[in-house]
This record gives C-alpha cells, structure tokens and sequence, in this order.
C-alpha cells in the first residue's frame, strides 16, 4: 500500500490540479542538479568523489565567493576537471556591494544590495572579473546585477565573449512573479533562479510565462529561508521542468569568501549537499517520477574549454 492509497481509504485524496510543464532542456530532460557553493578545485574534486559514491551525475556546481579570489591556475583547473566531467562550472561575478566599503549593503534593510555592482569603477572590475574567468577556460557566470548582465550579454553579442558562456541569474535577483521572470530572461539571462519558498501554483505561473530553465534551491542555506523540499522534488520537476534542483545546505556555515581557512569545512559541506541530492533521487524513484536527468555535457550546459 502506498501512503495515496492509506489516505484515500481514509477519505483523503489529493485535490491538487497544478499544470505538468511540457518545456523540457534542448536534450528533452526535465532536471539537472546543481551543488552550489563549491569553492576552488579542491571542493570540486570532493563533490565529483562524493558522487561518484552516490552513483548520481552532477551537472552543475556553482562557486560564490567570486572568480576574482581565485588564480589563474586555480580557475584553469576548475575548467580542466568540470571539462574532463562535462559539468557546467558557474562562478559568481567578484566583485559586490557587501564586499566594497559602502555601509547600506551591511545595514539591516541592506540585503536588496547584496550582489549589486556600485559605480563604473565596480562595473571595470567585473567585466574584467568576467573576461580573465573566460580566458581560463570558464563558460558560465552567475551575475547578480541587471545592469552587469546587460553589458555582459551584449559584449557576448558583439563576439567580445565566447558565444558559449551561461549567464545563470543569481537568487541575489530571484523574481517573484512572472513579469521580473520575463525581463530577467529578455535581459540575456540563460537561466534564473527562483525564491525557494514558492508553492507549487507560484512555481506554474512562472513556467507559464516563460520556458527559461528555472534553478531552484530545493534545500535552502539558512540565509535563504533554511527551505527542505528534497521529497518534493517529484511534484517540483513536473510543474518547473526545465529545472536546475539545486542543494544547499541548512545549518551550515556561510563560506564566503571562501579560501584555506575554510577548506575543511566547504568540502564536508559540499559531500553533505551530493548526499541530499541522493537522498533527493531516491524520494524519486519512490514516487516513481517520470522524469529525466540530463547527461554529462548535455547541450545548454557551460561546460568549460580549457
């Protein structure tokens, strides 16, 4: 008996009509999963060795303290082993507003700040931050700034940027309905993050309004909400697909910025998040979901070119 049939003999039935989503990523799968947070080649190889344990593909890992506090051999051997993977390595843009030395983005009504870029000076740096990432090999970028992604895509456009590069708008900007969804999408960005907490109605107002592959954090780090939604990722992928599920880690320390002090910490962190995903994958299976996971170097992904 499965817990549908306990509670339907009990009288209760589910009465929920959300729309299955019938957009799908450019190799017709409905998922992809996303690590955040892996912070320098050494976290990457920690999430790779934890998956393969798991027996689960990792399509994407994400990096938030910035290209910009990594070196050039550091960012060339991201690329070289999320190519030899066939992995998207997505790196935030550095430069920031919490990270300058204006006090608004560290005020108590600051967080609208965080991830915004503060005069032409900070724009310079970004570019720069963007096209030194790009040269190592890296092909794709969270920005958090309307006005960054702007610039980017059309030095993208105009052949300045490789034609390759994802532009994966960051949940510093995540939209909660489907007009901002629309515009951050018209505005060059590949893929947008979501808020974590949106119900599953929410979720189908925004795919309504757009076939842009959604990312959302199924499990959310405390600063975002502390959200766990991993047994739901079944109902998730149906009404979302396409669908980054991305796995954060609740009661877990912040990391950035991130560097050797913490490198012991970033790399349990990053193991606890492939252990969710498992976790995440089998609820799938329970469910018998009928949904599909993109390949290793599926189409649309950054995979970097060293």
């Amino acid at each position: 008996m499965t817990a549908s049939e306990a509670l339907a003999g009990l009288g209760l039935t589910s009465m929920s009509s959300v729309a299955t989503s019938d957009a799908r990523f450019p190799d017709g799968a409905h998922y992809r999963i996303e690590i955040p947070s892996v912070e320098g080649p050494v976290v990457l190889q920690e999430v790779l060795d934890a998956a393969k344990t798991h027996g689960l593909t990792v399509n994407r890992v994400s990096q938030g303290s910035g290209a910009m506090v990594m070196t050039k051999g550091e960012l060339a051997q991201m690329a070289r082993i999320g190519a030899d993977a066939g992995l998207e390595v997505s790196l935030f843009v550095g430069p920031r507003e919490e990270f300058g030395i204006g006090v608004q983005a560290a005020a108590a009504d600051g967080g609208s700040l965080h991830g915004r870029i503060r005069g032409i000076a900070q724009l310079r740096y970004a570019i720069e931050d963007v096209m030194r990432a790009a040269e190592c090999g890296i092909r794709g970028f969270l920005v958090a700034d309307t006005g960054l992604l702007e610039v980017l895509v059309g030095l993208q456009r105009s052949g300045e940027l490789p034609a390759s590069i994802v532009w994966k708008v960051s949940v510093m900007l995540a939209p909660s309905n489907p007009v901002t969804l629309r515009q951050l999408e018209s505005l060059g960005g590949h893929t947008v993050n979501v808020p974590s907490d949106l119900t599953l109605d929410q979720l189908a107002e925004m795919r309504a309004a757009s076939t842009v592959p959604l990312d959302l954090y199924v499990e959310a780090p405390d600063a975002l909400g502390g959200t766990v939604r991993g047994e739901q990722c079944d109902e998730l992928i149906r009404v979302g697909a396409p669908m980054y599920v991305k796995f954060g880690l609740r009661n877990a320390r912040a990391l950035y910025p991130a560097g050797e002090h913490l490198v012991g910490e970033a790399c349990a962190i990053a193991r606890e998040k492939v252990h969710r995903a498992a976790v995440a994958r089998e609820w799938l299976d329970r469910f018998e979901a009928d949904v599909v996971q993109s390949a290793p170097g599926a189409p649309g992904l950054g995979v970097p070119e060293p």
